[in-house]
């Protein structure tokens, strides 16, 4: 005969887990919606948040990304995957976290340079808020070598960006780049 568990399964779904995917997302390549598709199985609720500081200069707006995440991230959630949120954030991203009521921030890593820099904002974000757990997730080999600051050189020198971001993505970041070349 089964015993109850006195930990009820109504007690386990009203516990959220909110995962929190920070970055600037400029543009949004195929490395960070691999990162998502794999995150939103982990998470209840997934909050994108797209960094308004940054000492890089963004070649969209905040409200450019914001509206290119969202669209291209319409289609994951739902069907017993975690609903998606993407939210515009500054300051630390630990405020930004407990604002949001994240337990767990996911960074992705394509190579052992972005381990040692992710290693020491652990070590930071854990010293500031030590109730929020980092996940690392490794890049698809396929999608390692993409980063935005690539793609972006690539598009301002003529090259095909195609296998690095999406078709959507791949217009606007044309369109810009032909913009900033008038």
């Amino acid at each position: 005969m089964a015993t109850k568990n006195p930990k009820s399964s109504s007690t386990k779904q009203s516990i959220r887990r909110i995962g929190l995917y920070p970055g600037m997302f400029d543009p949004m390549t195929l490395g960070h919606m691999d990162i998502i598709q794999r995150a939103v199985k982990l998470v209840d609720h997934l909050v994108i948040g797209i960094a308004k500081e940054s000492p890089k200069k963004p070649l969209f707006t905040v409200k450019e990304r914001t509206l290119m995440l969202r669209r291209e991230t319409a289609s994951l959630a739902g069907e017993g995957r975690a609903s998606i949120s993407v939210v515009s954030f500054d300051g630390l991203l630990v405020h930004f976290a407990k604002k949001t009521g994240a337990s767990v921030i996911i960074r992705g890593l394509r190579a052992v340079s972005d381990f040692e820099y992710e290693f020491q904002m652990v070590g930071m974000n854990q010293r500031l808020a030590p109730d929020i757990e980092t996940v690392f997730l490794m890049a698809d080999p396929r999608h390692q070598a993409i980063a935005s600051r690539l793609v972006k050189e690539i598009a301002i020198l003529g090259g095909d960006i195609s296998h690095f971001v999406s078709p959507n993505v791949a217009i606007a970041l044309n369109k810009r780049v032909a913009k900033k070349k008038r």
